[in-house]
């Protein structure tokens, strides 16, 4: 997952140097930069990102702490300090020559009295983002052998590059005229300080992968190549976007080099699942998962709080402000003693054997080999883009009700990491998703917002109606669940069309190949999962919540379907079949990938 938060002068700028870039841990005053990172045994950050050839550095350069000082904490140009001496020299004034490096508008600006806006006196200064794998790679990372460490570590690595890539070329706009009115796309990227970090730095030490990536606020115009500032509401709009997207890239980077598949688990019954490894005994999740326990058990006494003020039960957002609330007050202070990399692998090694055993810790590759062939054997390596669509747009009606461009790619990347459990996605795929559901089965709510179009979704028929609505009404059951209730009931009936129309013996346009799974097929693991709920589709379109019902209304649809057909042609004759519109291309294979075997790409049975 990712997490944003901005760095702002004073507080802001005293954790990054404090904390972030010293594996959040605690750095005593006056101690060097490197010295601390040494101590706390994490590597020093790295530069990232194409903006940096602005400013003469390089991706990969280490990051130094006067860098970060003038850069992150200042607005200025990281080679500030040569700079001003260069025009002092030459007989510039002190305040002329200060200024020359300052990039875009100085922060001092905002500390004026001529200011009245609140949010213009505590300027941001960068973004941390913070980089954080599902939690099955935690565990493996932390309790595997040094090769397994260093494949998931790069695995960790490549998928935050990757996204950073898109944030700055898809998402990343900087502000312009009076009061940032006007948005455009950033002359050349961004600029962002990664900071490696493989522990949670509370009272008990817990292993946690993860990275903080700073980005600098500072970018350049394209038009005129002036330096100014990023807007922030284009990042925070497209966080969740960004988060499904690096969840899937870890996932591919994952399967490809280790062989591994990957399974949804459902974490809170009703809400969305998460994404494991397939193999992993379900009881080491908890091992080390004493915070969650912790906000549970602060959260009943705030939502009673709640409820007694408000008169109601907490709402969708009421509930996330008071688990904000609960993680806040719940979180314990930074621990001071530091051990290194080795003594913490160690530790949590000899931890997780006193808890469940030798045999459930140096299996774990084992068990994960073995599963995903179980799972590369009923999992079919095609992504029916049509029925992604009705899925996606199906969830978002019902969890949202109007929605925009943006909530639709980040479902259809989830569509994705569902169905194709790490295998690679064509180049483009969720885009494509993303435009059938906007072209095929979606309306114009509002000037911005867009909504379900239910005549498209919905035949014509009232009957066929009549069984759907009551999975889109359910209101006993969460928002989540009655939008897969709604997503599946109508997959059956774009999949009853299909067979009533016979289109089961013709190739499918919409079908796209992906990679086939491993060839190795290892003995399937017997053992069943300790805890946690698994969801296993057997089709195509994950499903998270299987009912009795829904199964009752899709064969009820099918049913339906064939007899209004009937009876009207039986009334009125065949009803005019409208001119077929022009086919999209057929499917696509990867390229150097062949086909899964015993299966005919392009045709789902």
């Amino acid at each position: 997952m990712i997490s944003m938060s901005p760095v702002r002068p004073g507080a802001g700028v005293r954790y990054l140097f404090r904390g972030v870039m010293v594996g959040d841990g605690h750095r005593r005053a006056g101690t060097p930069l490197r010295a601390a990172q040494d101590e706390a045994g994490v590597p020093p950050g790295v530069w990232k990102g194409r903006g940096l050839a602005a400013l003469g550095l390089a991706a990969g350069d280490v990051v130094s702490e006067r860098q970060a000082e003038l850069l992150l904490g200042e607005g200025r140009h990281p080679d500030a300090d040569w700079i001003e001496r260069e025009l002092l020299a030459q007989g510039r004034p002190p305040a002329q020559a200060r200024r020359a490096t300052v990039l875009g508008r100085p922060i001092e600006h905002n500390r004026s009295p001529k200011t009245d806006k609140a949010k213009e006196r505590t300027p941001w200064l960068a973004f941390d983002l913070v980089f954080r794998p599902p939690p099955t790679a935690h565990i493996v990372w932390a309790l595997m052998d040094d090769e397994h460490r260093r494949v998931l570590k790069l695995c960790d690595d490549v998928a935050r590059d990757k996204t950073l890539e898109w944030l700055e070329e898809s998402v990343a706009q900087i502000r312009s005229k009076a009061g940032g009115k006007q948005r455009a796309r950033v002359k050349d990227g961004l600029i962002v300080a990664v900071f490696r970090h493989y522990e949670s730095r509370a009272t008990e030490s817990r292993l946690l992968l993860h990275s903080h990536a700073v980005v600098s606020i500072r970018a350049r115009r394209p038009h005129d190549g002036k330096w100014g500032n990023l807007s922030a509401d284009s990042l925070m709009t497209h966080i969740v976007v960004a988060d499904t997207l690096y969840t899937l890239h870890f996932m591919e980077e994952v399967t490809a080099r280790l062989g591994w598949a990957w399974k949804p688990r459902e974490v809170t019954p009703g809400r969305r699942p998460v994404m494991d490894i397939a193999g992993i005994d379900r009881r080491l999740i908890g091992w080390q998962s004493t915070r969650r326990q912790q906000i549970e058990d602060a959260l009943p006494v705030l939502i009673a709080r709640y409820e007694e003020w408000q008169g109601h039960a907490p709402g969708e957002r009421a509930s996330y402000a008071l688990a904000c609330q609960a993680a806040d007050q719940t979180r314990p202070p930074k621990r001071i003693e530091l051990l290194s990399l080795t003594e913490l692998r160690k530790q949590w090694r000899t931890s997780a054997i006193r808890a469940f055993g030798a045999c459930t810790v140096y299996r774990l590759a084992e068990r994960a080999r073995a599963a995903a062939a179980a799972v590369w054997a009923r999992v079919r390596p095609v992504v029916d883009t049509v029925l992604a669509a009705v899925d996606v747009v199906a969830v978002m009606y019902v969890m949202r009700g109007a929605f925009k461009r943006h909530h639709l790619l980040a479902e259809a990347r989830r569509h994705l990491s569902y169905v194709l459990r790490g295998r690679p996605h064509s180049v483009g795929l969720d885009e494509q998703i993303v435009q059938t559901a906007i072209d095929d089965y979606t309306r114009t709510a509002s000037r911005r917002m867009m909504t379900a179009d239910l005549r498209a979704l919905y035949p014509r028929d009232t009957e066929d109606q009549a069984v759907l609505r009551p999975l889109t009404r359910k209101r006993t059951a969460l928002p989540y669940e009655r939008a897969r209730l709604a997503a599946d009931a109508l997959a059956a009936r774009v999949r009853a069309a299909r067979r009533a129309e016979r289109l089961g013996s013709r190739p499918r346009p919409y079908a796209v190949a992906v990679s086939a799974a491993s060839g190795s097929h290892p003995r399937p693991l017997r053992t069943g999962p300790k805890d946690g709920r698994l969801m296993e589709p057997e089709t195509g379109v994950v499903t998270v919540e299987q009912t009795r019902r829904t199964l009752e209304a899709a064969a009820q649809m099918a049913a339906t379907l064939q007899d209004s057909r009937r009876a009207r042609e039986a009334a009125h004759g065949p009803r005019p079949q409208p001119a077929p519109a022009t086919a999209p291309p057929t499917h696509t294979q990867q390229p150097g990938t062949p086909p899964a075997p015993g299966r005919t790409p392009g045709r789902i049975t």
